[in-house]
């Protein structure tokens, strides 16, 4: 199962030293070789694979514990060091970089700027064979400084507790999504994963439509940033990271249960770091809205 998120999109966790990727995990409820769709010829990476169980509840690959292997700790680990760096240069553009009438044009430019350089760095990062947590630490540094002056502008200009609702509503999403997925309540499926690329592709498609008419014709373009469409769309942003939550929690799942390689959670901390800023910008554009009308 693939992500939505770029960085698994593109292969998920590798599979070196023995160890098995999880985009060609097994389906649920394959139990023998006939009704299992990689089990025929050379093609199955678990046909020999001792360490490829199913868990009969849920489908689910195990594998027993091995020295160097990915664990939940690694991956919290690294989360918390890779939003932390998030965090704190956040908070530093935040305090140098004011949005003030006298400073406003210069910290808008250092922000778009740094919001550029992660890209960049994220861009890398998703074509490198291997996880760096260099490239993954700086992507997180400049995405704070775009962060920081944002939420600085919005709290100066919208609201002061304008900020603190998106952070908190982020926190309650990332919560909410990880009880249902534990629970059961969402399911992984192929089915859920082609439902949320479709739903991404169309929703990112219409915002690049957005932004090309405010260019050229000036204004918000097609409404879809303000508004009642606005908040419709603001919304649905939400939703489609609370769906790429979901698929990224599958693939921490997966690859420690396939016994990845330890460094690879540096690449499940840079997933859910993007997710997560995805979450809050969404977030933060939807109160923005509505406390602008206020």
């Amino acid at each position: 199962m693939r992500s939505s998120n770029p960085v698994f999109s593109r292969r998920g966790f590798s599979r070196d030293n023995g160890y098995a990727g999880f985009n060609a995990a097994p389906q649920a409820g394959a139990a023998t070789a006939g009704a299992n769709p990689y089990a025929q010829g050379t093609a199955n990476p678990y046909a020999t694979n001792p360490y490829a169980q199913q868990d009969t509840q849920y489908g689910a690959p195990q594998a027993p514990a091995r020295s160097g292997a990915m664990t939940i700790d690694d991956v919290v680990t690294r989360t918390a060091m890779t939003l932390g760096a998030v965090v704190l240069t956040a908070a530093l553009s935040w305090a140098l970089l004011p949005v003030d009438e006298a400073n406003l044009g210069k910290s808008y430019g250092i922000a778009i700027g740094a919001a550029l350089v992660a890209f960049v760095f994220a861009m890398i990062q998703s074509f490198k064979r291997k996880a760096s947590p260099a490239i993954i630490l700086a992507y997180a540094a400049f995405e704070g400084v775009f962060l920081g002056v944002i939420s600085s502008a919005v709290s100066t200009y919208i609201g002061p507790g304008t900020v603190m609702q998106a952070v908190m509503g982020t926190m309650c999403v990332f919560a909410g999504v990880l009880i249902a997925y534990k629970m059961r309540w969402i399911r992984v499926t192929r089915r859920f994963y082609g439902f949320v690329m479709a739903a991404a592709m169309g929703f990112m498609l219409l915002m690049v439509v957005n932004l090309l008419f405010s260019v050229f014709g000036g204004g918000d373009g097609l409404g879809f940033r303000s508004g009642g469409l606005g908040i419709l769309f603001g919304v649905i942003g939400i939703i489609l990271g609370a769906c790429f939550l979901a698929l990224d929690f599958k693939q921490v799942e997966d690859g420690v249960a396939f016994g990845a390689p330890r460094e690879e959670s540096w690449l499940a901390a840079f997933g859910l770091t993007m997710t997560l800023v995805w979450i809050y910008l969404e977030m933060l554009r939807l109160l923005s809205i509505l406390n602008g009308d206020d």
